[in-house]
């Protein structure tokens, strides 16, 4: 396998790409050149706030390709169009063979929620004072343990045993599932589970059976009316859904029953009060990393 590093103004990028996927070129990555120096730019913005420009300024191109002539001849036919003009090839060069799901697996490592509650890739042996483990592989869904949101929450249901052992479940937005399995460990039963992805009800479902738990996934019609009660619901989602899904949510809430809000700022806190004060009034009960989990409870 070789690779082809270009150089690229911020206005050729898309161009340089879109040329190098008709080459044929096994993937493309896209970097600032000047990364790590006094030029580098910030280009992503926070969750919900637009990104500050679309592009860097100057951008570093890799592209794979299976072998050395096949990137000989992308990097000759790209400098000879006349907008490539100033195109610039950093280098070509073979690219060493690695066990990559070995390398890929080494950046998962086992996730402390509590001293006894872990999340565990299968490739890993459990700690030796875990008594509640999640196996958790990554995939295509959110929620592998690695973020604060999913910590937080997870740290919630196993805080809270009382308000999640023998209580119908919620978990709206499921992504991996990560969360209802983390409920059903805790004696939740039954749990729902619903997303507007069907790649995150496929790994929802996959997920439960690989931890032997059982649960429903499904499309958010799975949880019925919206006047649907559950004693607990979970949404690990972001501020902007979480907020035009007030009504909603805070109709699944049963009487006495618990809301778990994460994927907000703690900026966004005062926003998520308000959105949800006709009917619960939020509290912030966990914090990290700029993160909040906000909770509440309807009255019995």
């Amino acid at each position: 396998m070789f690779e082809l590093v270009l150089l690229a103004r911020e206005e050729q990028v898309e161009s340089v790409s879109d040329a190098l996927m008709e080459l044929e070129a096994l993937s493309i990555s896209v970097e600032d050149a000047d990364a790590d120096t006094p030029s580098e730019q910030a280009l992503f913005g926070e969750p919900d706030m637009p990104a500050p420009k679309a592009g860097w300024q100057r951008s570093t191109l890799r592209a794979l390709f299976p072998d050395e002539s096949s990137a000989t001849d992308a990097a000759t036919l790209l400098l000879a169009q006349e907008w490539a003009a100033d195109l610039q090839v950093h280098s070509l060069q073979p690219v060493p063979e690695q066990d990559w799901v070995r390398l890929t697996q080494s950046q998962f490592a086992p996730v402390e929620i509590t001293p006894t509650f872990w999340i565990v890739p299968s490739w890993h042996e459990a700690p030796a004072a875990a008594t509640q483990v999640i196996r958790l592989d990554p995939g295509l869904a959110f929620g592998t343990g690695t973020h604060p949101t999913t910590r937080m929450c997870l740290r919630w249901i196993a805080t809270h045993e009382a308000a999640v052992r023998g209580r119908r479940v919620l978990d709206y937005g499921c992504g991996s599932g990560i969360l209802a399995i983390g409920a059903a460990l805790f004696g939740a039963a039954p749990i729902d589970a619903v997303d507007i992805d069907p790649a995150a009800i496929q790994s929802t479902r996959d997920n439960a059976h690989a931890n032997g738990v059982t649960l429903e996934a499904g499309l958010p019609e799975r949880a019925g009316s919206p006047s649907a009660a559950y004693p607990l619901v979970l949404a690990n989602i972001l501020a902007t859904p979480l907020k035009l899904l007030a009504p909603l949510l805070s109709a699944h809430v049963a009487a006495g029953g618990h809301l778990v809000l994460a994927g907000i700022l703690e900026r966004q806190a005062a926003e998520l009060q308000a959105a949800y004060a006709p009917w619960l009034a939020l509290e912030v009960s966990d914090r990290e990393d700029g993160w909040i989990l906000m909770t509440a409870r309807r009255a019995a």
